[in-house]
């Protein structure tokens, strides 16, 4: 396998459970036939392919878990589980309506690999297989204007703490325009809607130095000004797995999957550019914990930006270069 790859440490190296934080991560790309790229991928990790449907497979054999690699279409996929009739109209129809889907789905469609959760000391072997898809042709968002993927971490929590929760959502709100500026999101993914910020009435909100709200708050007040999965630190399966019946009670979105840890949606794949790699997005998610485990320099940092908020005329490259200048880590 890969050797470890070279990230940012983080400042908090424990999850909620006192054990070592994992991360998954989604790769979104194209270019590249399912079928002959599965076996590729299972040779690289030196896992077992195995058809979960005709347009997923799953790899087993990893301790940490399954990976996965499907055609990121969930109609679809859905059909992909099913078995056709061949002897009745109803079947024949089903079948020609699914070949019909799928011969669009793949020309705008990305594939879409998913890890298990990992630790830290294994993300190296991400690196490993980006740099393997790349080789292999993989195309990435800016490749054609009929792309708009994504690279999506899953930073798990280090604590059920609702003030180090809170914080977390505060540093990526002041970071969201450096960290979207740093991306350089293409036009097609700027104009979806799958990375939409938050609300700006949202944002005064919680950036407030009073905002001291009790866990229960927190999902409230996030669940009334985003009740959708597009934003581009969706916090939904992480309200989910620590309050299920609050977050079902706001919306069934079946694609939400709970889960202990933060969905950071924002970063663009770009496989196809020479050296592009997990460091990138790494880096920038990086930012947003090291500010928010830094409480009197977030705490600084929310006044500013709640001033930036409140000046008439104040733009995002105004604010981006007072960052760049007083509140970045690097």
């Amino acid at each position: 396998m890969a050797e470890r790859a070279q990230l940012k440490a983080l400042p908090w190296h424990n999850n909620y459970a006192d054990e070592p934080r994992r991360f998954g991560i989604e790769i979104e790309f194209s270019g590249l036939e399912l079928v002959d790229i599965t076996q590729q991928v299972a040779s690289h990790l030196e896992l077992n392919a195995e058809p979960a449907g005709r347009y997923r497979y799953k790899f087993t054999g990893d301790k940490a878990g399954d990976w996965l690699l499907e055609l990121d279409f969930q109609l679809l996929n859905e059909m992909g589980q099913q078995k056709f009739d061949s002897d009745s109209l109803t079947g024949n129809l089903q079948e020609s309506l699914e070949t019909v889907l799928a011969a669009i789905a793949k020309k705008v469609v990305p594939l879409e690999l998913v890890t298990p959760p990992l630790p830290y000391a294994r993300l190296g072997e991400v690196v490993s297989l980006i740099t393997m898809l790349h080789q292999a042709g993989a195309k990435g968002s800016s490749e054609s204007l009929h792309y708009a993927f994504g690279l999506q971490l899953n930073p798990e929590i280090p604590t059920k703490d609702v003030a180090v929760l809170r914080r977390v959502i505060q540093a990526f709100i002041c970071l969201q325009d450096w960290l979207r500026q740093r991306e350089k999101i293409d036009l097609v993914r700027s104009l979806t809607s799958f990375i939409e910020p938050y609300p700006a009435a949202y944002q005064r909100k919680i950036t407030d130095e009073h905002y001291q709200p009790t866990l229960s708050t927190l999902i409230d007040d996030y669940l009334e000004y985003n009740p959708t999965r597009n934003r581009a630190l969706d916090c939904l399966p992480l309200f989910l797995h620590l309050d299920e019946k609050k977050v079902r009670a706001v919306t069934d979105d079946k694609l939400i999957k709970a889960r202990p840890a933060f969905h950071y949606r924002l970063p663009s794949c770009e496989i196809h550019l020479p050296g592009w790699d997990l460091q990138h997005a790494w880096d920038g998610w990086a930012e947003v914990e090291m500010l928010a485990a830094d409480t009197p320099r977030l705490q600084r940092c929310m006044a500013a930006y709640q001033q930036h908020l409140a000046r008439l005329g104040s733009t995002a490259s105004s604010w981006i270069k007072q960052l760049e200048k007083q509140w970045l880590n690097r």
